[in-house]
């Protein structure tokens, strides 16, 4: 029997309480039914960050959000292809067959890889601050990660509105990189991202691919959406203008749209 613990997560306009599931040491969330829709968070990411994309699109799928192992793996596994390799045992655990991706920051990343390696399993994907070409790593590594305010400033930094980073959110990178054993996983994870280029890569990646992309994002600049357009050969690309490196949360409305509107075009394997 699973384990089911419920956790309430915050959002700037909601408070949402979703079941996080443990099992066969999977830590997931899944709601609705429908063809199955896999959502990769990124490296700071949580359940949060999708409150309201879960909301509306659990209606019409299955909507699955494994929690990655950021911290809970040795630091040998603590890599990109560390976390494709836990996302394809999720996948085949879970008998999903095939689905949709969604990645943002570094699950946009894991997505990639997982599409590679897997072309027959995907049936389309979405990446929204991605990397896997190019990124401002949050790490110049917080050099002054003991001073609040300046932890505060780099969260901030991540979103055009900074009242976005929340009290909570700042909290939560403050606890991480002040954490000596959670600090070196991000680093160590920070620089297989930067080791994992997939230029030479994308092009390889035929299934529709739909690019939703902050017009300010300052960790993946505009321009990278504009480079995963050019090289991936199925692909669209959507920029949101006042909009930093996560489209889903600082307006979810608009990602909403543009990802239902390109989900039911590619609905069935059409």
């Amino acid at each position: 029997m699973p384990l089911v613990l419920k956790i309430i997560f915050g959002s700037v306009n909601s408070v949402m309480a979703y079941p996080v599931i443990h099992e066969n040491d999977f830590n997931y969330c899944e709601q609705g039914e429908g063809e199955p829709v896999v959502l990769l968070h990124g490296l700071f990411g949580a359940l949060s960050n999708f409150n309201e994309l879960i909301a509306h699109f659990s209606q019409q799928y299955k909507i699955l959000i494994p929690l990655l192992p950021l911290f809970e793996l040795d630091l040998e596994n603590t890599t990109v292809t560390g976390m494709v390799n836990y996302i394809e045992r999720f996948i085949e655990y879970k008998k999903l067959g095939k689905v949709h991706l969604i990645g943002n920051s570094l699950g946009g990343h894991i997505a990639q890889m997982y599409a590679l390696a897997n072309p027959e399993k995907v049936l389309t994907m979405t990446l929204t601050g991605s990397s896997g070409l190019f990124e401002n790593s949050l790490g110049d590594t917080y050099p002054r990660k003991e001073d609040y305010e300046y932890v505060k400033k780099k969260t901030e930094s991540t979103f055009y509105n900074p009242e976005m980073a929340t009290k909570e959110l700042v909290d939560e990178v403050y606890e991480i990189v002040n954490n000596r054993e959670k600090a070196i996983r991000m680093v160590v994870m920070a620089k297989s991202a930067l080791r994992h280029n997939l230029r030479d890569e994308i092009p390889k990646i035929t299934c529709p691919v739909c690019l939703i992309w902050g017009l300010d994002d300052t960790i993946t600049p505009s321009f990278v959406g504009e480079e995963f357009h050019s090289l991936l050969p199925n692909s669209e690309l959507h920029i949101v203008e006042k909009c930093g490196h996560a489209p889903m949360m600082e307006h979810p409305e608009t990602f909403n749209k543009l990802l239902e509107d390109f989900l039911k075009k590619h609905k069935n394997g059409a």
